[in-house]
Parts: C-alpha cells; sequence; structure tokens
C-alpha cells in the first residue's frame, strides 16, 4: 500500500469499508488538511453519509419518482426526500471543518472559508 501524504505529513488511512467517492473524499480532504481526531471523526460521518446517499441514488436511478401514498394518491417517492436530507447532512457535517480555501490561511491559521466545503462537495456530487 502507497503511504499518501499531504499538506501536513501522512494522511491517515481512509475508515474500513468506504466506498470509492466516499474514499476518494476523505483522501482529497486529508491531502489539504491537517484535521483533529475529532474532525476526523466528522470527515468519517461525512463520508459514511457519502456512502449512504450514492446508494440512494443507485436505488432511486429504477425506481419511479412518483408512488402511491398511505391514502391512494400521487406523492415523490420517499427516497427523493432522505436524498434531499442526506446531502444537506454532508454539507453540515463538512461544513463544521472550516476547510481552508487556500494554502495562506492554512498557513497563517486563519478563519477557513466555504471555498473548500464547496469544492469538496462538488468532487463527489457528481451527477447525482
Amino acid at each position: 500500500m502507497e503511504l499518501l501524504t499531504g499538506e501536513c505529513g501522512p494522511v491517515p488511512d481512509a475508515p474500513a469499508g468506504l466506498g470509492d467517492r466516499a474514499a476518494q473524499l476523505w483522501q482529497d480532504i486529508n491531502v489539504a488538511q491537517e484535521l483533529r481526531t475529532d474532525e476526523l471523526r466528522i470527515l468519517e460521518d461525512a463520508c459514511r453519509e457519502v456512502d449512504l446517499i450514492e446508494r440512494m441514488h443507485a436505488e432511486l436511478q429504477d425506481a419511479p419518482l412518483v408512488v402511491r401514498g398511505s391514502m391512494g394518491q400521487d406523492v415523490a417517492n420517499p427516497l427523493v426526500q432522505e436524498l434531499r436530507q442526506h446531502r444537506a447532512l454532508v454539507a453540515r457535517l463538512l461544513g463544521t471543518l472550516k476547510l481552508a480555501d487556500d494554502e495562506q490561511e492554512q498557513r497563517d491559521g486563519q478563519a477557513r472559508s466555504s471555498q473548500a466545503r464547496h469544492a469538496a462537495l462538488s468532487r463527489w456530487r457528481g451527477s447525482a
């Protein structure tokens, strides 16, 4: 196994069982940032959410967008709402990491910006 290094040293191994997109998110963030232990836990939670999103998205590809509700009425497939909620949770989790948007902010230890969060989100979001 090749040891990856980032701006601040070796990249922590990705948690076991992560899917491709989640593992890539883990790697991308850890290569660019040095995270504390508590931040690594938040990142792991975000990566696990990414895996759930990927599974739900794949399931929704072959499912109807409109299904029958409990009273026989047409309603949006519940997976649509679940996807939206899980995507929002990933955004919140990544937002708590306050990722630096450039090397200068990271070196200076100044306030981190939302641009890096948006970049990380866009990397795993893809066509979903």
